[in-house]
């Protein structure tokens, strides 16, 4: 009788076998199909990964913390079992620990990967999908699972220092416009975020739009007064102060303008 050798399945770039989607929703697919997972094995996949190599008795503690060890492991034996029926040799589970096999393409991991590029001073990668990429799909947005919520923070501010650089960068090329509408999506994640204020307020000095930049100013102070009972730094009213003389006030700011 001749044993069956089950295929194994390698993401190349010119060819993904196996795709694994968590930004938005759990995805996964197989040779270009779609493949349904149980919502355990889909959780353990998820966990795999985010955060790697775990080892058994910690990702079934983690997976079903509502249950006994005896049972959290049996429940991990047969979510492991459910994963590799989908995708043979997906999970791995040697020496006491647990992880990914087959090098499949993760959403994630590209995401990360093109953000440390930013990071790194280098361009951006030309694809139609980085920008959407990096600006949308939170975290497996639809499960409440109590241990994604330091990853999802991690990607958020990883998200805005990437628009931050990418900005920056933006600027330093004159697409003041571009720049600007990062800046200020990146602001709109955060609006009490004052790096991203000041940024706002560089692009505007950079185009020569004073006006604009003390308005900027002004709107961060605001609120930074209001919601936090602080003002923005020193080093941020000094740029303002530098870069645009004070309005003046009734009567002198028409008799300014007839002058």
């Amino acid at each position: 009788m001749t044993t069956r050798t089950p295929p194994t399945w390698r993401s190349t770039t010119d060819d993904i076998a196996i795709h694994i989607g968590v930004l938005g929703s759990f995805s996964l697919r197989v040779q270009g199909q779609d493949v349904s997972l149980p919502a355990g094995a889909q959780r353990l996949v998820a966990m795999l990964v985010v955060r790697g190599r775990i080892g058994r008795s910690r990702l079934a503690g983690m997976l079903w913390p509502q249950a006994t060890e005896h049972r959290a492991l049996a429940s991990l034996r047969t979510g492991i079992w459910r994963t590799n029926q989908a995708a043979c040799g997906l999970v791995l589970s040697d020496h006491g620990t647990v992880r990914l096999g087959l090098e499949p393409h993760v959403d994630l991991q590209r995401l990360v990967e093109r953000s440390r590029l930013v990071l790194d001073g280098q361009d951006p990668p030309d694809d139609d999908g980085w920008e959407q990429g990096t600006l949308a799909g939170e975290l497996l947005e639809d499960w409440d699972d109590e241990w994604l919520e330091p990853e999802r923070e991690r990607l958020r501010q990883l998200r805005l220092h990437v628009m931050d650089a990418e900005a920056r960068r933006l600027t330093r090329l004159g697409r003041y416009g571009l720049a600007l509408d990062l800046a200020l999506t990146a602001l709109q994640a955060d609006r009490l975020r004052e790096s991203a204020h000041r940024l706002v307020v560089e692009i505007h000095l950079a185009e020569g739009n004073v006006s604009e930049a003390r308005r900027s100013y002004e709107a961060c102070r605001d609120l930074l007064e209001a919601e936090l009972g602080i003002r923005p730094s020193q080093g941020l009213a000094d740029l303002v102060e530098r870069a645009v003389p004070p309005e003046p006030a009734g009567i002198d700011r028409e008799l300014a303008g007839i002058g």
